[in-house]
Order: structure tokens, then sequence, then C-alpha cells
């Protein structure tokens, strides 16, 4: 074989990796918060206030926080292939059974059956594709794992939020099903056999410690959980926001601010970059100071004002999130890459889980401006806890 030769056949490799986990993270994606833009369908038909109907995004995301390491853990001894496989094709089944729930606690039973399913998905996504490109690209590629991620956040949460002006919440939820079928379909044709780095049970211990001991890599897993957690609660009270006197939007206009997905796989990729070159504690500053910048915009009363702050923190919220993960893949030994990315997506969904919840009754409480100030708390903190963890001893 010519070195030409070589070099398309890598290329053409590269190509079905990185097609086929894009596949994954918009199945992953798209299904994990699909009743996100529904929460005011779902209060209205079962009497709920908002914290309690946003417990169906939350209870997918902390099922998902629970099953990640596990999973991560897993695909390090049989690999990464079968267990994100395994998880898009779970999902998406189950996916379908939530459009046809009887009960809200039906529902949410089946969306933590889901979350666990998910969870496959992210913790073998960054790991494979940080071996596969390894840490003098990790950054890049991350970012594009990411938006990949993000583009499954935005077509789930606009098909979901249209969808439902006209088949109501169940023909949103099973079009979103079918979405995360055909992904799954892409996924089985297009992902290499092989090619996946395993390692023995006796070095996953020795990886876990390793993981645990680094404070950069603690530094990363509380910058996920905080960054998460805020960005989930205003994406879940945002609907009610705009639903209500005096703005109110119906579901299918609503959507729209889902829009702003677009902007975070732009963001994500360009943030990756900058990180290579640039360093990433000073990216991630960058990028935190950006996000709180776009959340303390929304507290106009002008809805345009609301919605270029809700752009410029979706920006900014992808931007830190990809620099954060990727310096978790080049910080990561070899032996604790797969424990490391779980830790980090363990913190990451128990953020969106947990204080996520907290930021959507903080709205039921008190109000927009009251979740907006818990939310530039948790991501002034954030920055704290980067800059005494990872500052030089």
């Amino acid at each position: 074989m010519t070195v030409s030769e070589a070099a398309a056949k890598e290329r053409t490799r590269f190509g079905r990796v990185t097609a086929s986990v894009v596949a994954a993270g918009i199945a992953a994606y798209a299904l994990l918060y699909v009743t996100q833009p529904l929460l005011p369908q779902l209060a209205g038909e079962w009497g709920l206030d908002p914290g309690a109907a946003s417990w169906s995004v939350s209870v997918a995301t902390g099922a998902l926080a629970l099953g990640v390491l596990p999973a991560a853990m897993v695909s390090e001894v049989v690999g990464r292939r079968p267990v994100l496989v395994t998880g898009v094709v779970v999902a998406a089944g189950v996916g379908l059974l939530i459009a046809v729930a009887p009960s809200y606690e039906v529902l949410l039973v089946l969306r933590a059956v889901q979350g666990l399913a998910i969870a496959g998905i992210p913790a073998v996504a960054m790991a494979y594709l940080a071996e596969e490109v390894g840490q003098r690209g990790v950054g890049a590629a991350i970012g594009v794992l990411i938006a990949g991620n993000s583009v499954g956040g935005l077509v789930g949460r606009l098909l979901s939020g249209t969808a439902s002006d006209f088949f109501g919440w169940r023909g949103a939820v099973l079009a979103v099903g079918v979405l995360g079928a055909v992904c799954a379909g892409v996924l089985l044709v297009a992902m290499p056999r092989g090619g996946v780095r395993r390692v023995e049970r006796s070095q996953l211990g020795r990886g876990m410690r390793a993981a645990l001991t680094d404070r950069t890599l603690l530094a990363q897993y509380v910058t996920a959980a905080l960054l998460m957690g805020g960005f989930v609660a205003v994406y879940n009270a945002v609907g009610f926001r705009l639903a209500e006197p005096p703005i109110g939007l119906s579901p299918a206009i609503a959507s729209l601010v889902f829009l702003a997905y677009a902007i975070g796989g732009l963001s994500s990729t360009t943030a990756g970059r900058l990180a290579d070159r640039y360093g990433r504690k000073e990216v991630l500053f960058g990028t935190l100071a950006v996000t709180i910048v776009g959340v303390g915009a929304t507290v106009s009363s002008n809805v345009a004002i609301v919605l270029a702050g809700l752009a410029v923190m979706t920006a900014g919220f992808f931007a830190a999130h990809a620099t954060a993960s990727g310096w978790v893949g080049a910080q990561a030994p070899a032996t604790a890459r797969g424990q490391a990315s779980g830790l980090y997506l363990t913190a990451y969904y128990l953020g969106s889980s947990v204080l996520g919840t907290t930021g959507t009754a903080a709205y039921g409480n008190v109000g927009w401006n009251g979740l907006v100030a818990l939310d530039a708390a948790w991501l002034g903190l954030c920055a704290v806890v980067i800059l005494v963890l990872t500052a030089k001893r």
C-alpha cells in the first residue's frame, strides 16, 4: 500500500469515526432533552408547578449521571463500540415508548431508563475521540464532538416544540424518538469495528485514583457541575417565562429560542482551537465571563434583548464546556482517560439534574431575576475553584 493510499484510508476511517460519534451525539441530546420545550404542556396536563415538571428532564439527566461512570469503565474492558451502539439503540426504543406513557409517574420511570441508556454515549465518545486523534488535536476534535451534541440539542428541541403545536406533546416525543432511531441506523452502518484501545481490569483502580487525585481534573469536574446546572435551569424556566403574560408565545414560537444552540456549535469548535493555541485556563476564564454577561442580559423586559442574552449565554456555555472537557482529555493519563471523562460527565449531569431543578424551583418561587442571580453566583464560584485548584504550588 502506497503512502497516499494509506493516507486516504486513514481519512476515510476518520470520517466514519466522526460521522458515527456525531450521529450518536445527535441522538443522545435530542432524546435527553426532548421534554424541556414541553414543560408547560406537561405541567398543564398533570397539574404540576415548574419545579415538578422539570423532573421530566432531571430524572433523565440524574440517571445518566449515575450510569456514565460505570459505562465508561465497562467500555475500558469490552470496548467502546458495544457500549455506544447499545446506548443509542435502547435510548431510541425507550423514546418511542415515552410517547404512550399513561401517567406522569410512568413517564418519569421511562425517562430514568432512557437516561441510563444514554449514559453510554457521552461516556464513550470523549475517550474514543481522544484515542483516535491523540493529544495534539484533542481540543479541536472535542470541539467538533460538542458541536454535534449542540446540533442534537437544537434539532430535538425545535422538533419537539414545533410538533407539539400540531400533535400535542405525545406526538412531539414520538417525532424525536423516530429521529433517534434514524441516528441509531447511521451509527450501526458508519462506526468502524476494532481500533478501540482496551485495558486490563487491574488497571481500572489505578486509573480511578489518578482521575480523583489530580487537582486540575478536579477543577474541571466542579466546572462541569456548576456550568451545566445553571445552563439547564435557565432553559428549563425560559419556556414558562415566554409563554406567560405579557409575552404569551405559543409553544412552537417559544421553542425557537433554542435556535441559540446553533451558535453553540460555532463557539465550541472555536474555543477548542483557541485553547490548543493560547492555553485552556485563559480561554476558560474568558468563556465563563461571556456566559455571565449573557445571563445578566436576560433580566431585561425587552424580548429582543432577552433572546440576544440567551444567545450570548449559550455561546459562552458551549465554549466553556468544550474547553473544560478538552482539558480533561489532554490532562488525564492514558490509563485514566475513560475514568476521568466519566467523572467529568457524572459531575456535568449531576449538575444538570440537581442544580437544574434547584434553579427551576427558584424561578417558580422568586422569579426570573432570582434565577439569574443564582446562576451568576454559580458561575462566579466556578471561576474561583478553577483559580485555586489550577494554581501552581
